[in-house]
């Protein structure tokens, strides 16, 4: 593996040299500078993983650098270190864009770990702009339109190709959001039937005593009410593709009558007695294991054996590695230009936030926390954990309750004691720098807006 590539900047050559020769000694491929003009010259040519740079430096500060890197390559990870405990500049660095602010004196092996997951972040960053590039040059592309490099997904992929070049009909499996008819869509989409309609309809939300007439159509006057004659989806959906979404909600009688229809490719509208040839592809999807309902007698088992020559499984988004943040990323891209919002790089702990949630409602949820993020629902300064567990039906883990309580704390003080940081510490009874870490890693800001 290439070693992390790590940028140094400090205008104290003490500094530089000794960080130079421990964080190579650790592993890192090492460069320095002693200004921000000469950083941004390096950043710009060798394009580092992390950069570790001094707030307090002669013509422009780290705070200034930061802003010039992430506009340059806002994937770069940038930690700033500076002798002077500053609880609000500190604050508006993280606010600002920088992965984390040490305060001196820090531990060597503090500073290695968190270059470590520095550059882990800026990896994912990186590897999000190219899929990003890669969407943005060919949506027509399967890899556009299902996103996320996980293998899993890689898997579904290839799956998919194969399945779309070959006339047969498909089951697809997963979980409430996963994204199933997406999946439906790219297969017809990819297939010699492109060209052909691509109609979807859910069997659960059709009334059982109009199934019929929805699936196969009537004839005028087939039944009361019945004034002309209506095509139904098996034949709106001729010489293209079919999708019975949520076909484990069709009523027995009705599966049965679907069944002759799938089997005979031939379909009768209600009224008539005259059959219309089908020349289509039929696509089931359905969150539940059709085998097992079979099995339980929920599910007519000769239409789950006829419909099952392939089936797709869609992993849930939780069993996906990093897809989550591929995923989020391009949905709030495309909620800021829907909302005429500013496209903001999103914070660590945004991130953070989004790689740790369960995501029980798959894709789906995540992509309405994007639209509620880029319209900012949410005020910013409220975290990305805090917007993610307001909708999450799973109660709050250990670390949440004890962070959220903590911040509690610290904000009731600072009101109490008129924002000073010194009659708060005296008050919890807790160093500055423990207190100036707490208030940073929890958001707290002096304001006590939090």
């Amino acid at each position: 593996m290439t070693p992390t590539a790590v940028l140094i900047v400090d205008d104290e050559g003490i500094v530089r040299n000794a960080l130079n020769q421990w964080l190579s000694l650790s592993g890192f491929a090492v460069s320095a500078a002693a200004n921000a003009r000469e950083a941004m010259a390096k950043v710009v040519e060798t394009r580092p993983l992390v950069v570790i740079s001094d707030v307090r430096m002669p013509f422009q500060s780290g705070l200034e650098l930061l802003t010039a890197i992430k506009e340059q390559d806002p994937t770069i990870a940038v930690i700033l270190i500076t002798g002077h405990g500053d609880v609000p500049m500190a604050v508006k660095a993280m606010r600002d864009g920088a992965f984390d602010f040490l305060q001196k004196p820090y531990e060597p092996e503090q500073l290695v770990s968190v270059i470590e997951r520095a550059a882990n972040q800026a990896r994912l960053q990186r590897e999000l702009l190219d899929l990003r590039r890669r969407l943005d040059g060919g949506s027509e592309q399967l890899a556009g339109r299902l996103i996320g490099p996980s293998r899993a997904m890689e898997e579904v992929r290839n799956l998919l190709l194969d399945i779309a070049a070959i006339d047969t009909d498909v089951i697809i499996q997963g979980e409430t959001g996963t994204g199933k008819e997406v999946v439906a869509r790219c297969l017809h989409d990819f297939s010699s039937r492109a060209q052909g309609p691509f109609v979807a309809v859910n069997c659960a939300a059709i009334p059982a005593e109009l199934i019929e007439s929805e699936l196969f159509g009537h004839e005028s006057g087939a039944f009361t009410g019945s004034a002309g004659v209506r095509i139904g989806k098996f034949e709106f959906a001729n010489h293209g593709t079919l999708l019975l979404d949520e076909i484990e909600g069709m009523p027995l009688l009705a599966q049965a009558k679907v069944l002759r229809v799938i089997q005979e490719r031939m379909v009768e509208r209600v009224g008539s007695n005259r059959q219309i040839p089908l020349d289509l592809r039929i696509i089931a999807a359905t969150k539940v294991n059709l085998e097992r309902e079979a099995n339980a007698g929920r599910f007519r088992a000769d239409l789950y054996f006829r419909l099952n020559t392939a089936t797709v499984d869609l992993p849930p988004l939780r069993e996906r590695g990093d897809d989550a943040l591929f995923l989020f990323q391009h949905f709030l891209a495309l909620a800021q230009r829907r909302f005429n919002k500013p496209e903001l790089p999103l914070h660590p702990a945004d991130i953070g936030s989004i790689l740790a949630h369960e995501w029980p409602g798959n894709v789906r949820e995540l992509k309405a926390a994007a639209d509620r993020f880029a319209m900012g629902l949410s005020r910013r300064e409220q975290s990305m954990s805090a917007l993610l567990g307001a909708n999450d039906p799973i109660e709050p883990g250990l670390a949440e309750r004890v962070a959220s309580y903590e911040r509690g704390i610290i904000e009731e003080e600072l009101r109490r004691q008129n924002n000073s940081i010194a009659a708060v510490c005296l008050a919890l009874g807790v160093p500055r720098r423990t207190l100036t870490e707490k208030m940073t890693r929890l958001g707290v800001t002096r304001s006590g807006s939090g």
